[in-house]
């Protein structure tokens, strides 16, 4: 009888605990991604990612330590005192984890103060990528080309969002001196207007002559766009600049390096 009962008590609860511990956990996470899967006008998709992440792994987080607790509270061991004690462990940890404290600060911040969210384009130290899941701790970044930077949040000194708002795409293109520059402007302009329908631009526009270098004069074209639009647009633009140039004859420079054979007088 007192085997059994200790298998019960000893033995057989704590794996009932454990098993409602991991069905709580999927349970929570799942009632909070069905919370949050109403669309709310003030909250973008990145940065509601970023607060169910954080929201998730606090609650996951509660219940794994009042599943210890009451398992601990099985094996006849006084959780009481030993939380009491936590605040005397809790001062040495904390100046032993002063960086991971600071880690987690800084963490919760970032989220609320809304500097980044998940899927945003950012420059953070000189490094510049896309914000994957992260925790409170550090911050992931991918860059384009495809490496990944962990960052400590701690460590984070400046931060460049490129996805908060339309950013500049500047296009600088080169024709020969012997151009007719008012064709040129003329061509530039159609093709803006021609752009800004094709590609659905809010903004773009040639300045005008912006360079006279060694070899050519250089117009400049300036638009506003998604930052992750501008590398296709750049390139498709500049495509159909030189198509429109070949077709109205006008002749883009490029460095010629010319030898004169010298001759004895």
């Amino acid at each position: 009888m007192k085997i059994q009962t200790i298998l019960k008590r000893e033995i057989i609860a704590p794996v009932i605990i454990l098993i409602l511990c991991i069905l709580l956990c999927l349970l929570s996470k799942k009632l909070i991604n069905k919370i949050f899967s109403f669309k709310i006008s003030s909250i973008n998709e990145g940065k509601k990612k970023t607060i169910i992440n954080l929201i998730n792994n606090i609650v996951i987080f509660i219940i794994v330590i009042i599943s210890i607790l009451i398992i601990l509270e099985i094996y006849g061991i006084d959780t009481k005192s030993l939380i009491a004690s936590f605040g005397i462990v809790g001062l040495v940890a904390g100046l032993a984890l002063q960086d991971l404290l600071k880690d987690f600060i800084v963490g919760v911040s970032i989220i609320f103060e809304g500097q980044y969210s998940i899927g945003d384009w950012v420059c953070i130290n000189g490094f510049k990528g896309e914000v994957i899941p992260s925790n409170l701790r550090t911050t992931k970044l991918k860059a384009y080309t495809g490496e990944i930077k962990i960052i400590s949040n701690r460590n984070i000194n400046e931060i460049i969002n490129y996805s908060q708002s339309n950013t500049n795409l500047i296009i600088d293109i080169g024709v020969a001196y012997e151009s007719d520059i008012d064709r040129v402007k003329s061509i530039l302009d159609e093709l803006c207007i021609k752009f800004k329908t094709q590609y659905k631009l809010k903004e773009i526009s040639c300045l005008g002559i912006q360079e006279l270098s060694e070899s050519s004069i250089k117009f400049r074209i300036v638009l506003l766009s998604k930052y992750l639009d501008q590398f296709d647009l750049d390139r498709q633009i500049k495509r159909e600049i030189i198509l429109a140039f070949e077709k109205n004859k006008i002749t883009i420079p490029y460095n010629q390096v010319v030898i004169h054979n010298g001759q004895t007088i």
